[in-house]
């Protein structure tokens, strides 16, 4: 074998490495969350340019279906979700995550559904809202700069359902918080399985905004 074909084999075995979804929920659904993140960057001209609010969203969107498998939403399995797309980017980024957006759309379609209808119900409606902008607020706390517009928008709907949702939580859930922490997030749970989150969020602003 001459050199120069050893040298051009080397180089190809040392390219992108082939990656499937892992088997573990919440390592798969952190997967998908960093192929998001990839397939948007790849899609932004400029490097240091945030992403669209959209594709933020739904990056953290996966978070929020790992969290939401028995019913209720578990803050703390979208954290450990969330720790580990950190863990596992650069291994992804590295291998042919084109690959897997096919799979990720399969294994999660909600993440990829845009048409969104709240429930008819206006409470049920307006504690969903509230209960998934409360926690998408914190989750993208560090990029609330890069949207500003949207946080304001959150904010103004938070502040119409401190007023309007207490009558409704103390009926259901008596003034115990965690009693109504229970009611909130399986309010989470039910509206993460909607759909798009930046599409849940502006059916939200439709219904109940100024």
């Amino acid at each position: 074998m001459s050199a120069a074909l050893a040298s051009a084999l080397a180089l190809a075995a040392c390219g992108p490495k082939a990656l499937e979804l892992p088997a573990d929920p919440i390592d798969r659904a952190a997967t998908c969350g960093v192929v998001a993140a990839a397939n948007a960057r790849s899609q932004v001209a400029e490097l240091k340019a945030p992403l669209p609010f959209e594709a933020q969203t739904k990056i953290v969107h996966y978070t929020m279906i790992a969290a939401s498998n028995g019913g209720t939403f578990d803050p703390k399995i979208a954290g450990t979700v969330s720790e580990r797309m950190a863990a596992l980017q650069e291994g992804i980024t590295e291998g042919k995550w084109q690959d897997l957006i096919p799979a990720c759309a399969e294994a999660y379609p909600v993440a990829e559904k845009t048409d969104v209808t709240l429930p008819s119900d206006s409470f049920e409606a307006g504690l969903g809202c509230d209960s998934t902008i409360d926690f998408l607020s914190d989750a993208m706390r560090a990029n609330e700069a890069d949207y500003a517009d949207q946080y304001g928008e959150m904010a103004g709907l938070q502040r119409e359902f401190d007023r309007s949702l207490a009558p409704g939580l103390n009926a259901r859930a008596g003034s115990r918080l965690e009693e109504q922490r229970d009611l909130r997030n399986k309010a989470v749970a039910e509206f993460t399985g909607l759909g798009s989150p930046a599409a849940l969020l502006q059916q939200c602003e439709a219904r109940f905004g100024d």
